[in-house]
């Protein structure tokens, strides 16, 4: 069993940035890939970003250019940086882990409960 947990979220201006951070611990951080899930207000769930154990990424069209994610595997901790960040960002976003991630799609195993980010106008 791996435990996530999001920290990082919070109120910032349209324009401005701000870094979630994501802590796996339960079990020793295998090779499995993590990511980035968010959920606006009355929308589904969407896949923004996901990263292998080796470091190769790939990003949803919504994301792509602004958003980058990383990984330290030494500290078991994944990292969203989130430039230009839009009214319409503004969502819970989770953290995931293990499961399979596609060029296009991520079926993880393990969400984290998710960290608000608000985007002001």
């Amino acid at each position: 069993q791996v435990h996530l947990v999001e920290s990082g979220g919070g109120l910032v201006q349209a324009g401005g940035s701000l870094r979630l951070s994501c802590t796996a611990s339960g079990r020793t951080f295998p090779n499995y890939p993590m990511g980035w899930f968010r959920q606006a207000p009355g929308k589904e769930r969407e896949f923004i970003t996901g990263i292998t154990w080796s470091g190769d990424t790939t990003y949803a069209d919504s994301v792509k250019g602004r958003f980058t994610i990383s990984r330290d595997n030494a500290k078991d901790t994944v990292y969203l940086r989130m430039n230009s960040l839009k009214p319409e960002d503004t969502a819970v976003y989770y953290c995931v882990a293990d499961g399979g991630l596609r060029s296009t799609y991520y079926y993880p195993t393990f969400w984290g409960q998710g960290t608000q980010v608000t985007v002001s106008s």
